[in-house]
């Protein structure tokens, strides 16, 4: 516990805002694309400002910043609420919660990383308040890093930022300034490849085994986790166009016509994960949150709470493409991708690849910001190997989240919910990072 101490007052020490960190970045590439290009300082500037506002990556940033907000809101919705009361009865020991929240949260990560990250904080919450009305010992530090782990699983799964832009047609050729890369990669070729389902099918037997190998071997006690009472709100008289945002039916048939709607363009799709990608994904989720809603009223207050966690991408997004902008400009990106493939092999890229990926992610803490950095140097390098290129962004992907595990900025959510400190959870964080790692550099050695 002593290291776990250490290493959070590091942390602390070491690392400022992940703003901050963005900004550091951008003076850092600055002064390597000085001493990289042979253009003037007002001539990198321009090229940098004008990256801030490249239109296409801001719709990327505002599609991150849609996945997370309705992924949250959905996670709001009484129908979740149900769901995790079901699961949370049937439950009589701490070993049997921490499998059962660690499964669950991996489940739902893997459909929408900010539904799995609020998700996982619910249900650790509620594990804890109702096995202390029962008077059950639990490890409740366990629970809460147990419900932390959807972070550890999501870029490889439908909501992956960069699985989900590389299936956008134009997206690869306009990051890398390459006509030679493919228009897309569809989820056939990332998400629900052999390689990547093999790597998921793994997590979802061997972690939640894992937590709960952890529980039954470490100390427990009765927690002390308060119900929250919820105050009703004061509910004004509803007069007039009010009715609109009230009603539960219109709610429902708007949500059962969106619901349809993205049915109906999946089954008519002819590449059957060809049509899945932001957009898709950012309208099913519209769809589900207003059918799931109680009504209109509801589901904007849902979103009114999941807006905060989004401020992140809003305000750091157009800095890392600045630095987009800076690098490709200065000619960085190509140099940067010749000494990968100069020290690279076929065999070698996707592990170097995956902990660099890893090492980035300390230091850039979102997976969109963190592909637009990365990405192009990554894309080149492969292209000159001979490598798959679904193989090197599922390894970029693996590396990203995995240092969720130790990277304390995602999971203030579930602190605060929790009500736990991050060197409560940090320890078991760790174990279940280190399985992790085991796990994606399997797959990644034998596929």
């Amino acid at each position: 516990m002593k290291f776990v101490k250490h290493y959070t007052n590091w942390f602390r020490r070491i690392l400022p805002t992940p703003f901050s960190i963005a900004l550091l970045i951008t003076i850092v590439v600055f002064f390597m694309a000085l001493i990289n290009s042979d253009k003037p300082l007002v001539n990198l500037v321009l090229d940098w400002q004008k990256g801030l506002w490249n239109s296409n990556l801001l719709a990327f940033a505002l599609q991150m910043m849609l996945m997370l907000v309705l992924g949250h809101s959905l996670a709001l919705t009484t129908f979740f609420n149900s769901l995790i009361n079901q699961i949370i009865k049937r439950l009589q020991t701490g070993t049997q919660a921490a499998f059962a929240v660690t499964l669950t949260t991996i489940l739902v990560a893997l459909f929408n990383w900010g539904l799995g990250l609020i998700f996982g904080a619910i249900i650790a919450r509620k594990v804890g308040e109702n096995f202390t009305n029962r008077k059950i010992k639990l490890n409740y530090p366990l629970i809460g890093a147990s419900g932390y782990v959807g972070l550890m699983v999501w870029h490889g799964g439908i909501s992956g930022s960069a699985l989900t832009k590389v299936a956008e047609v134009g997206h690869i050729r306009d990051i890398t300034k390459n006509q030679l890369m493919p228009e897309l990669i569809s989820f056939s070729d990332t998400v629900f490849s052999p390689m990547n389902l093999t790597a998921v099918i793994l997590l979802i037997i061997v972690v939640p085994i894992l937590s709960s190998l952890i529980s039954k071997n470490t100390t427990k006690e009765i927690p002390n986790v308060i119900k929250h009472e919820q105050t009703p709100e004061k509910q004004s008289k509803i007069i007039g166009a009010e009715h609109i945002d009230n009603s539960r039916w219109i709610s429902k048939i708007i949500g059962v016509i969106l619901t349809l709607i993205a049915f109906y363009i999946a089954i008519s799709a002819q590449n059957k994960s060809g049509f899945i990608n932001p957009n898709y994904i950012n309208f099913s989720l519209l769809g589900l949150n207003i059918l799931l809603h109680a009504n209109i009223r509801s589901f904007l207050s849902a979103v009114d709470k999941a807006i905060q966690g989004a401020s992140g991408i809003l305000i750091q997004f157009p800095l890392y493409f600045g630095i987009l902008a800076l690098m490709q400009s200065s000619g960085l990106i190509e140099n940067i991708s010749d000494f990968f493939i100069d020290v690279a092999s076929k065999k070698t890229l996707p592990i170097y690849t995956f902990f660099s990926a890893g090492l980035v992610n300390i230091f850039v803490p979102s997976g969109g910001g963190q592909w637009a950095l990365q990405g192009p140097i990554i894309l080149k390098a492969a292209l000159e190997l001979g490598i798959s290129l679904p193989k090197i962004i599922l390894a970029l992907a693996y590396g990203d989240q995995i240092t969720n595990m130790l990277q304390p900025f995602w999971a203030l959510p579930l602190l605060s919910i929790t009500g736990l400190k991050a060197k409560d959870i940090l320890p078991y964080t760790l174990m279940l990072m280190l399985m992790g790692i085991l796990i994606f550099l399997l797959v990644l050695t034998l596929f």
